[in-house]
């Protein structure tokens, strides 16, 4: 096993050594007992990314927007999902209590996709969709997706040169986590249980191994207090078990806010020359047990949350959209404030 110096000189460089383009996020699964599973993320960018829920039913016909080689599907899960720019999911909980979070990671080096060639291709704003439709548990998209039967497809962000460079973690309803990165083009899948964090730079991979050193030290005698990754990796580590374990739902769902807020940017933080350091916009908190997706707007005055269970997310239910992309203000349980509309365009190629 790698010294404490060796953990510490690999932190010092990827922390104070790193000025790559990227913008930050945090997830964190809460386990509880007598299955309390709770999935927390907050998503942090330098400039506004609106953001819409949206209720999207069973049965709905998917492309993976790629051109005529997309791969296609049809719901097997309805699910209720955060968009960005409403062209891309990039969060949500199925019916199943399968949750999907896509956070920045700017070493992702995508495969080369051939429109002309014989695998399928899948758009990466499709890509956290394509789970929350087709699977109800983390083994079940694991073994799927090591088939490597379609290859994810890269866009521009909206308004930017920049691609768009992430990776993809799903927890489910029994606790189970697995994190998805592309690396040199190659897919690498980190399942395990136990990976119930995840933020962004460097690799899941090089996050554990600072997270080792830490984890040496003990959260009760120092943690470290900076918005960089790796700092957020190590608080939210230590303090998701540190919280009451407990199956009270109104107790853990407060827990895991603590968490993921401790872990979140301040309003109006950013830095030039750092670069990874970015505004947390909003949170997402998905208590899978009992199918309640939370959301807060920081420049809104609270959070407010929506139960699947009051949702038509049949075959014969319609898609629905709760406008929050101009800082709407809502309260408490809002399924019935959903509105019937047409479903939006995912970003292709």
């Amino acid at each position: 096993m790698p010294s404490l110096r060796a953990h510490l000189l690999l932190f010092v460089t990827l922390c104070l050594g790193s000025h790559a383009p990227v913008h930050a996020c945090t997830r964190v699964v809460y386990q509880g007992p007598n299955s309390t599973v709770i999935t927390a993320r907050s998503m942090d960018w330098k400039e506004e990314i609106p953001a819409n829920l949206w209720a999207l039913p069973r049965g709905m016909q998917r492309s993976g927007s790629v051109g005529p080689n997309s791969i296609a599907w049809t719901a097997k899960y309805g699910s209720v999902v955060t968009s960005s720019w409403d062209i891309a999911s990039s969060d949500g909980m199925n019916e199943k209590g399968l949750v999907a979070n896509m956070l920045w990671l700017v070493e992702s080096e995508y495969e080369s996709f051939d429109p002309q060639g014989s695998r399928k291709g899948l758009s990466i704003s499709l890509w956290a969709q394509y789970l929350l439709d087709n699977f109800a548990t983390v083994a079940e998209a694991v073994t799927e997706l090591r088939k490597e039967s379609f290859t994810v497809v890269t866009a521009h962000v909206p308004g930017t040169t920049l691609m768009t460079t992430i990776h993809l973690s799903i927890s489910d309803a029994s606790g189970d986590n697995a994190i998805f990165e592309y690396i040199g083009g190659k897919l690498v899948i980190h399942h395990d249980r136990a990976y119930t964090v995840m933020t962004n730079s460097p690799t899941f991979d090089q996050q554990l191994a600072l997270n080792a050193y830490w984890k040496g030290i003990g959260g009760t005698t120092m943690l470290p207090g900076t918005n960089r990754a790796a700092d957020r990796f190590a608080r939210a580590s230590f303090y998701i078990k540190a919280i009451a374990q407990t199956d009270n739902t109104r107790v853990a769902v407060a827990g895991v806010f603590s968490v993921i807020r401790n872990c979140s940017v301040p309003f109006g933080i950013s830095s030039e020359t750092e670069p990874n350091i970015s505004s947390t916009r909003w949170r997402t908190v998905s208590d899978q047990k009992n199918l309640v997706y939370y959301f807060e707007n920081v420049l809104t005055p609270n959070a407010y949350w929506v139960d699947l269970k009051k949702l038509d997310l049949s075959e014969k239910g319609t898609v629905r959209k709760l406008t929050m992309a101009n800082n709407e203000v809502y309260a408490g349980e809002t399924s019935a404030q959903f509105k019937e509309t047409k479903p939006f365009t995912f970003q292709g190629i």
